[in-house]
């Protein structure tokens, strides 16, 4: 068994806010610059109405250091037992912190505070840290690790909240 340290980071709060809050706006807009570096132009921040990330079933959770959103990501019910993390993000100044695992971390606890068992996620094929993320933070592909990525498209991972702390 594995663990994982999340290095404390006192100063920064968890703010739980809706998708369409102006406190949202850097992570959206860092997720849209991220999302068309990578990728060119999508429609990945569309796919879902902002309401599905919101209570009961969904949550947006921002990491807020000093009045400046650092870090954040949310879920969205995928099905009775399963929350969907998704807009999971670090401000590009706040990288190699532990801010995302802290995220992930967060996201988990609520999650599991709804009730939900499971989280299902995805990511995409030309993001080799949110992979790394995945791997050493206990979730578990649902994919082939020896193929490579372009040809999976985007690739899930799961994890059981029963064995979450």
């Amino acid at each position: 068994m594995t663990i994982h340290h999340v290095r404390a980071e006192p100063s920064v709060q968890v703010r739980r806010v809706a998708v369409t809050d102006p406190e949202a706006e850097p992570l959206l807009l860092g997720l849209e610059e991220e999302y068309t570096a990578r990728y060119g132009r999508n429609n990945e921040l569309n796919r879902y109405p902002p309401q599905e990330f919101a209570p009961p079933f969904g949550a947006l959770l921002l990491l807020v250091e000093r009045g400046t959103v650092v870090a954040g990501g949310a879920f969205r019910r995928y099905d009775e037992h399963t929350a969907e993390f998704k807009r999971i993000w670090t401000a590009a100044t706040h990288r190699r912190r532990g801010l995302a695992s802290r995220v992930l971390v967060e996201l988990e606890r609520e999650a599991g505070a709804r009730g939900y068992r499971r989280v299902y996620l995805t990511t995409g094929p030309r993001q080799p840290e949110a992979l790394g993320l995945y791997l050493s933070t206990g979730y578990r592909p649902l994919f082939d690790l020896t193929a490579d990525p372009e040809t999976v498209g985007h690739l899930p991972f799961e994890k059981s909240l029963a064995a979450t702390p």
